[in-house]
C-alpha cells in the first residue's frame, strides 16, 4: 500500500476513534486541530500529498463524523462556543463540494425539526454568505468528463439549484431567510458571476476551463422559473463586463451555447427579457441562432408565433438582435415572410386570439423597419402577394379591430415594399394601439423612444441594473415618531435549556444528564405535543415508552401530574397506536401496580378528551396563528364599547332568547379509536403472570380496571362499537358477581341477573353510603 494513503489512513481512523467516544473537550480539540493540518490551515502543514490523499478519500467521513455527534451535550463540552467554531471550520474552509453535500444530506436525514436541524441549516446559512458556493461550482469548472465526474456534477446540480426547496420541506415555517428563492437565486447569481471571472483569468494565464457546470445550473434555475431573480443579477454586470472585452463575450456565448436543449427556452426567454437592447443581447448570444437548432426555433418560432406574451421592447430587442450581423439576417427575412403569411391566413384571422394578432402585426412593422431596400426586394412580390391575401381577408372580418389591422399593415407594408407606387391610405379612428403600430414603423431614435415610452426616470443601482422610480416606495421615519413597545409584562428567559421540538424533548428525556434541561423538557412537553401532532405521531410509542418508565430524578414540583398530562396529551394525538400499546403493556411482566394504574387511568383521561364536544375546534385553536391573526382576547376599542352600551340601552325588546352560550357540537372523535382502548383490556384479565394476578392478590387494580372499563363503555355511548363493548362487559362482570369487594360489585347491582347477587351488591353498596361520614374524616372545603 501507498506508504502516503497509509499514514493518512491510520491518522483519520485514530481520530474518528476519539471523536466518536471521547468525552474530554481538551482531548476533542487537539484530535480537531490536528485534523486541520490536512487542509493547510495550521503552521504545521501536511505534504501536499497528504492534504490531497486526506481531501479526495477521507475528508467527507471525517464531516460524517461530526454531524452525528453534534448535540447540545456535545458542544457545551468547551465553554464560549469554542468547540462549535472549531467544528464549523471544517465545512467553511475545507473542499466546498463535500462540505456542500455532506451538509445538505444532513439536512435531508435529519429528523423533523429538532436541534440538529437547524443547526446544520444555520451552518448551511453561514456557508454560502462565505462566498463557498461560488468554490463548489468553481471546482467544476476544471473536471475531466467521466462517469463519475458526470455523477458527482448531477448530484451537485440537483442540490445546488433545489436548496431552497430542499430546505423549505424540512424547515416548513423555521426556514431562514437565506433560503427563500427571492434572495437565493440572486446570491446564485453573483456567485456565478464570481466563478465566470475564474475562468476569464484562468483562459488569461493559457489554462483550460469548462463553463458547462455553469450553464447548466443557468438553465435548471430558469427551467424553475428563476429567470428574473438570476439573470437579474448577471445581465447587468455582463453587460458592462462585455462591452469592448472580446473574451468576456467569447465565454458568454459558450455560456449560453452550453445550455442543455431542454433548458434553452426558458434561458433565452429570460435573457430577451432582461437585455436592455439588442447591442447587449447580440453581445451576450452572439451567433447563437446560426449554431444552435434549439435556440433558432425559440427565438425565430416560439417567441413570435406560439407565445404573445413578450412586450414591445423584448421584441424590438429579439428582432433587432436577428438584425444586427448578416449572418443573421437570412433569418430576418425568413421571419417576416413567415409572419406575413400567418398575418394574412384567413384561418388564423378566425382562430386566433385578437391580442396575437395585434402581436403578429407589430412583430411584422418591426421586422419591415430592420430589413434594407436590397432584402426587400429580392422577395417583393412574395410579399407582396401575401400582403393582399391578408388584407382582403381582414377586410372582410366583421370585427373592426380586425379590420383596422388589416388597414394600418397594408398601409406600411404596401409603403416599404412598393415605394415607387401611389401610397395606400385608408380612413380609421386613431387611438393609443394606432399611434404605437404607426411609430413602430419609423426607423432611428423613435423605436427607443417608443421602448421607453411611460417608464419614470431611472436611477443607477452600481452593477449597471436600471430602476424604475416610479416602483420605489421610500419612507422616513425619525426615532420622536417610533412608539415605545411595552416590556412591562416580559419574563425571564430560560436560555437554551428549554426545548423548541418535540423530537429534543425525548431526547432530553432519555439520555441527557443535565437536570435543568430534563425538567424543562417535562414542563414543555405536554404543550409541544399538542402544537405539533405531525411530528408527534413519527415518535408516539417511544414517547409512550419512556413517560410510562419515566422516573421523578429531581424535586420536580407536580412530578407525576406533568407527566401524566403529557402521557394523556401522546395518547390523544396518536390514539389508536399508543391506546393498544398501552393496554397491551398493562398485562406485561416487570410493571408495578402503579404504572398498572397509570395506564388505566391515561387512557379514560385520553378517552374522555376525545369523546368530549367540540375537541376538534380547540385543537385548531391550539396551533400557531396565522399571518395577520389577532389573539382571541383582544381588548374591544374603548369607543365600541360606548357604541354598544348606548344601542342597548336605547334598544326595546319585547322578550330575550336564551343569552346562554350553545353547546359545542362536533363529531365524537372517540368512536373511531374506542376499541383500541378497551378490548386489548380484557382479553387477558384471566390469565395470571408471575408478577401480576387481577383475580388473585391484585384486587385493588381489578376494582379500578372495571371502573376504566364502564368509563370507556359510558363515553362511547351512542356509537357504533356500543354494541359490542356493551357484551364484552357484560361478560366481564359475570365473572365478578361474587366477589366479595364492594369495587368489584359495582357494577353488578345494575346489571347481573340473578336477583340474589344484586341484592348482596345493593346491600354493601347502602352500607358504606351509611358508613362513610362515620369512618371517613371530612374532607376540607
Amino acid at each position: 500500500m501507498d506508504p502516503v494513503a497509509s499514514a493518512v489512513r491510520l491518522a483519520v481512523q485514530e481520530a474518528v476513534h476519539i471523536l466518536s467516544s471521547s468525552e474530554d473537550g481538551g482531548h476533542i480539540i487537539s484530535t480537531l486541530q490536528s485534523l486541520r493540518r490536512y487542509l493547510g490551515e495550521t503552521e504545521t502543514q501536511a505534504p501536499p500529498e497528504e492534504q490531497e490523499e486526506f481531501s479526495r478519500t477521507h475528508f467527507s467521513t471525517i464531516l460524517r463524523c461530526l454531524v452525528g455527534k453534534l448535540s447540545p451535550d456535545w458542544l457545551d463540552l468547551l465553554p464560549d462556543g469554542q468547540l462549535e467554531e472549531l467544528w464549523a471550520s471544517f465545512f467553511l474552509e475545507g473542499p466546498a463540494d463535500q462540505a456542500f453535500l455532506v451538509l445538505m444530506e444532513s439536512i435531508e436525514g435529519a429528523a423533523s425539526p429538532s436541534f440538529r436541524l437547524m443547526k446544520m441549516a444555520r451552518l448551511l446559512a453561514r456557508f454560502l454568505s462565505a462566498g463557498r458556493m461560488a468554490a463548489v461550482m468553481e471546482g467544476q469548472c476544471g473536471q475531466q468528463a467521466g462517469p463519475a465526474s458526470r455523477l458527482l456534477q448531477e448530484t451537485l446540480l440537483t442540490r445546488v439549484v433545489g436548496l431552497p426547496d430542499h430546505l423549505g420541506n424540512r424547515l416548513q415555517r423555521e426556514t431562514l431567510a437565506a433560503f427563500f428563492p427571492q434572495n437565493y437565486f440572486p446570491l446564485l447569481g453573483e456567485e456565478v458571476l464570481r466563478v465566470l471571472q475564474a475562468v476569464v483569468d484562468s483562459l488569461r494565464g493559457g489554462l483550460d476551463c469548462s463553463v458547462s457546470f455553469l450553464s447548466q445550473v443557468l438553465g435548471k434555475a430558469c427551467v424553475h422559473g428563476r429567470q428574473k431573480e438570476i439573470l437579474g443579477v448577471l445581465v447587468p454586470r455582463l453587460t458592462v463586463l462585455t462591452q469592448g472585452n472580446c473574451l468576456w463575450q467569447r465565454v458568454c456565448w459558450r455560456l449560453v451555447e452550453c445550455v442543455p436543449d431542454r433548458a434553452m427556452e426558458a434561458v433565452l426567454k429570460g435573457l430577451v427579457e432582461a437585455a436592455p437592447g439588442p447591442e447587449v443581447l447580440s453581445r451576450l448570444l452572439g451567433n447563437l441562432v446560426t449554431k444552435s437548432k434549439k435556440a433558432q426555433f425559440v427565438m425565430t418560432q416560439k417567441l413570435l408565433f406560439l407565445q404573445y406574451s413578450c412586450s414591445m421592447p423584448m421584441l424590438q430587442s429579439l428582432l433587432g438582435y436577428l438584425a444586427m450581423d448578416s449572418q443573421r439576417r437570412p433569418l430576418l427575412v425568413q421571419a417576416l415572410k413567415e409572419l406575413l403569411e400567418t398575418w394574412g391566413s384567413s384561418s388564423a384571422i378566425r382562430h386566433t386570439p385578437l391580442e396575437q394578432q395585434r402581436y403578429v402585426s407589430k412583430a411584422l412593422l418591426i421586422c419591415l423597419t430592420h430589413l434594407g431596400e436590397a432584402e426587400l426586394q429580392a422577395s417583393r412580390d412574395e410579399l407582396l402577394a401575401s400582403l393582399m391575401e391578408g388584407v382582403k381577408s381582414r377586410l372582410d372580418s366583421s370585427l373592426p379591430p380586425v379590420r383596422r389591422l388589416g388597414m394600418i399593415v397594408a398601409e406600411v407594408a404596401s409603403a416599404r415594399l412598393h415605394p415607387e407606387g401611389p401610397p395606400l391610405k385608408f380612413q380609421y379612428e386613431e387611438d393609443e394601439l394606432t399611434r404605437e403600430m404607426l411609430a413602430l414603423a419609423v426607423p432611428g431614435p423613435r423605436l427607443t423612444a417608443l421602448r421607453r415610452r411611460g417608464e419614470g426616470p431611472t436611477w443607477s443601482s452600481g452593477h449597471g441594473a436600471q430602476v424604475r422610480w416610479d416602483r420605489v416606495s421610500v419612507f422616513f421615519l425619525s426615532d420622536d415618531e417610533l412608539v415605545p413597545y411595552d416590556m412591562s409584562g416580559d419574563g425571564e428567559q430560560r436560555g437554551s435549556k428549554t426545548p423548541a421540538y418535540v423530537r429534543d424533548c425525548l431526547e432530553a428525556l432519555t439520555a441527557s444528564e443535565d437536570w435543568e434541561r430534563w425538567e424543562a423538557a417535562l414542563r414543555a412537553l405536554e404543550g409541544l405535543v399538542l402544537k405539533s401532532p405531525a411530528a408527534t405521531r413519527e415518535v408516539s410509542l417511544e414517547l409512550a415508552k419512556v413517560l410510562l418508565h419515566l422516573e421523578e430524578k429531581t424535586a420536580v414540583a407536580g412530578f407525576e401530574r406533568l407527566r401524566q398530562r403529557a402521557l394523556v396529551a401522546v395518547t390523544v394525538t396518536d390514539p389508536a397506536r399508543v391506546a393498544e400499546y398501552l393496554a397491551v403493556q398493562f398485562y406485561a411482566l416487570n410493571y408495578s401496580l402503579r404504572q398498572r394504574m397509570d395506564i388505566l387511568d391515561v387512557l379514560a383521561l385520553a378517552a374522555q378528551e376525545l369523546s368530549r364536544p367540540g375537541r376538534l375546534g380547540r385543537a385548531a385553536q391550539r396551533g400557531s396563528p396565522g399571518p395577520g391573526s389577532q389573539p382571541s382576547g383582544a381588548a374591544v376599542p374603548a369607543w365600541k364599547a360606548v357604541v354598544e352600551e348606548r344601542v342597548r340601552c336605547k334598544t326595546r325588546r319585547f322578550c330575550k332568547g336564551s343569552t346562554g352560550r350553545a353547546a359545542a357540537a362536533g363529531p365524537n372523535e372517540f368512536n373511531a379509536v374506542a376499541g383500541y382502548f378497551f378490548f386489548p383490556l380484557l382479553q387477558r384479565f384471566d390469565r395470571p403472570v408471575v408478577t401480576f394476578d387481577l383475580l388473585g392478590d391484585d384486587q385493588l387494580v381489578l376494582g379500578r380496571l372495571a371502573h376504566t372499563l364502564g368509563a370507556l363503555m359510558y363515553l362511547a355511548v351512542n356509537t357504533a362499537v356500543a354494541v359490542p363493548m356493551g357484551k364484552a362487559l357484560l361478560e366481564f362482570v359475570w365473572a365478578l358477581r361474587l366477589r366479595a369487594q364492594v369495587t368489584h360489585r359495582l357494577d353488578v347491582a345494575e346489571q347481573d341477573a340473578d336477583e340474589d347477587c344484586r341484592l348482596l351488591a345493593v346491600k354493601a353498596l347502602l352500607l358504606l353510603e351509611k358508613l362513610r361520614d362515620r369512618l371517613l374524616p371530612l374532607s376540607s372545603p
